[in-house]
């Protein structure tokens, strides 16, 4: 395993994700955007997974124009998705494609910032739903078609407010300590069984739409883009990191 230090600077070869099939959540903006073109660069056939298809076309469009591996549009909406839906998606995925050799979970909601003595129920039932439930209900659905791949890498989205609580965060720092738990007790059950792995990543301060509207007042001007965060990304997805289970890494030092 690299360092913190050389993951943050990883610099992957061009052809890292050649012929493997990575299927991204919350693709069509920000971050999983950025994952999408990242990978479709590096070789990748990339699932365009999220719940607004008009984003993940403009997506696809980027790729295709670029030459790269035609991705595959994906519409599912974690909060609504079920058992079922994920179900026939791994059935898809195998029937169509043979396996899954990568899976981002970089869809997240970020709900209320407020006390949680007034934390709304529904607000918290969304959060857990999208940032918890969903997660594990899509990976344990897939588990089938990543356990046909010869490297499979499952990677979680975490948050630094997932490993030290902060006020005002609620039901999403609660969600990403869940998600810090879930991988760790996930990677050593699947320790030593096969060729899958699962890890967490903190993409950390990124201009995005949801850092905007947790920090209203922050400059973005300041913060790395979702592009400049890519190469940890690009380590947990590829080969490289294939002795790396059950850690929580950084994508940047901020």
């Amino acid at each position: 395993m690299l360092s913190a230090e050389q993951i943050i600077h990883y610099q992957p070869s061009a052809d890292l994700l050649n012929n493997r099939i990575i299927l991204i959540t919350g693709a069509g903006d920000g971050i999983g955007k950025a994952a999408a073109l990242a990978c479709a660069s590096a070789g990748a056939k990339v699932i365009l997974a999220g719940r607004t298809v008009t984003k993940l076309e403009l997506v696809y469009d980027l790729i295709t124009a670029a030459g790269q591996q035609e991705p595959v549009i994906c519409p599912i909406d974690l909060e609504g998705a079920t058992v079922d839906d994920y179900d026939e998606l791994c059935v898809n995925i195998i029937d169509q494609l043979g396996r899954l050799d990568g899976l981002l979970h970089n869809a997240g909601i970020l709900g209320q910032r407020t006390p949680l003595n007034n934390y709304r129920q529904d607000v918290w039932d969304r959060v857990m739903q999208v940032n918890v439930t969903a997660q594990f209900q899509m990976t344990q659905a897939l588990m089938p078609a990543l356990e046909k791949s010869d490297d499979g890498s499952i990677v979680f989205t975490s948050s630094s407010v997932g490993q030290v609580g902060r006020a005002f965060w609620g039901a999403y720092a609660v969600s990403k300590f869940a998600v810090e738990g879930m991988v760790q007790v996930w990677a050593e059950e699947l320790q030593g069984l096969g060729s899958v792995r699962v890890n967490a990543i903190n993409p950390g301060a990124t201009a995005t739409n949801m850092r905007a509207q947790a920090f209203p007042a922050e400059n973005p001007g300041e913060l790395k883009t979702a592009e400049q965060i890519m190469p940890a990304y690009l380590y947990l997805l590829g080969a490289d990191s294939s002795d790396v289970n059950g850690q929580s890494i950084k994508a940047q030092a901020r």
